[in-house]
């Protein structure tokens, strides 16, 4: 399916999948289309129970593919030349059997032959029932296809076609198109790669401070947000080091990781490579506090008090952001409280170009899959209303990335007005 002459559209190839969800995939072909995408449609079996070859045929104005034995087709190896021909991949809906299929390398319809056969990046929007998300092999599976370099977008959380509610429902039409062909240049899975080569340090995750070898004092966090920004930087092209406190989760394709545990760790691990960083990225939930000292042996519950000596522990954002010439430098503020007030206190105390704020508490910002988030820098600021926080952080990269590049302009002129 060679690209036609003079057409310079960015040619998505958008898989459906037999859930409720795909009812809503003939508007997102039309999303993609009016933002100047070139759609090629193609159907599971099991997706025409829901929605019908028709009416995608219609929005997209290609003949929809559901058959991996289309005799007219295949005569010229037809599921090849459509894996060659798209730019991007799209599955959406994706179902858990989807999910697992693919994750199994599994290749039984046209769609998943695609997937395995395609050079393109592949992303997919699942939509299930909230709890077969949250099922340990459906999330085995997301697992293994994220380290492989799949994209997820979503899932969202709210009702859902069963009548329960809970994070599986597919996200919004609009909310994909934007995320795959982002009006703002250099946005988008098909834009300009706004990170190219910039090596970006980035920490994620919590440290514990040992109180004896079975306890320790830490900070909640699960690093979800740390890593999804992670990911989006090095979707941006940046060359990514991801410094991260003990998490469980898979490290983003084309990431290098470094483990640490302690707040030191997390200081020495960021300071030995901060020497030729133009971007750090601060994201850590980082005990503030350790003990003075740790027992080499477990306290037995002996006494009605204990009493633990705490100190100050190393501030690795302060460090960084004081460095001569040192990387443009990101901060995060988890606050409960008076969210703006906090994080410009943060910013100007700290001398960061840039912080981002959120509120925290039950069921707000921590070990969820959503966030929300208010960034501040010098002389400007913006709200990311709650999203997933994949999103989120592809976003807030895109932010980072305007506001580095900006900050790298008014550098350059400084030193050519000087001279």
């Amino acid at each position: 399916m060679p690209q036609e002459p003079g057409n310079s559209s960015p040619r998505i190839l958008l898989g459906v999948t037999g859930g409720i969800a795909a009812y809503k995939s003939p508007e997102l072909v039309r999303r993609l289309v009016e933002r100047g995408a070139d759609v090629q449609v193609v159907m599971t079996r099991a997706a025409g129970k829901f929605v019908s070859a028709t009416t995608l045929q219609a929005v997209s104005s290609r003949r929809v593919r559901d058959d991996l034995w289309d005799a007219e087709a295949e005569a010229a190896m037809g599921h090849i030349e459509l894996a060659r021909w798209a730019d991007l991949v799209v599955v959406a809906p994706a179902t858990a059997h989807f999910m697992g299929s693919l994750a199994g390398g599994l290749t039984g319809d046209l769609l998943s032959t695609l997937c395995l056969a395609t050079t393109a990046p592949v992303v997919i929007v699942p939509a299930m029932n909230h709890a077969m998300w949250a099922h340990a092999a459906v999330q085995a599976n997301r697992a293994v296809l994220e380290d492989r370099g799949v994209t997820l977008l979503g899932p969202a959380e709210g009702d859902q076609a069963c009548g329960e509610h809970g994070m599986g429902r597919m996200m919004e039409p609009a909310d994909i198109a934007r995320e795959l062909l982002a009006e703002r240049v250099g946005a988008g899975r098909l834009g300009p790669q706004r990170l190219a080569g910039v090596k970006t340090v980035i920490t994620a995750g919590p440290t514990r401070e040992p109180i004896d070898p079975v306890r320790y004092v830490t900070n909640r966090s699960s690093g979800k947000m740390g890593f999804a920004i992670a990911a989006a930087a090095r979707e941006a092209g940046a060359d990514v080091v991801l410094v991260s406190g003990p998490v469980s989760l898979p490290t983003p394709a084309g990431v290098r990781r470094v483990d640490v545990e302690t707040a030191e760790q997390l200081y020495l691990a960021v300071h030995r490579e901060i020497a030729d960083t133009r971007l750090f990225i601060a994201c850590a939930a980082v005990s503030d506090y350790r003990p003075r000292t740790a027992s080499p042996r477990k306290i037995k519950r002996s006494e009605e008090e204990l009493n633990v000596d705490l100190v100050r522990s190393k501030d690795t954002l302060s460090s960084v952001a004081a460095l001569a010439h040192g990387p443009f430098s990101v901060g995060f503020a988890a606050e409960t409280e008076d969210v703006e007030r906090h994080a410009l206190d943060k910013l100007a105390s700290k001398g960061l170009d840039m912080i981002a704020a959120n509120r925290v508490g039950p069921g707000c910002g921590f070990e969820t899959e959503t966030n929300a988030l208010k960034v501040f820098w010098r002389d400007g600021e913006a709200e990311f209303g709650e999203r997933s926080k994949s999103i989120l952080a592809r976003q807030l990269i895109e932010l980072v990335a305007e506001r580095y590049h900006a900050a790298r302009e008014e550098s350059r002129t400084s030193l050519l007005a000087a001279k």
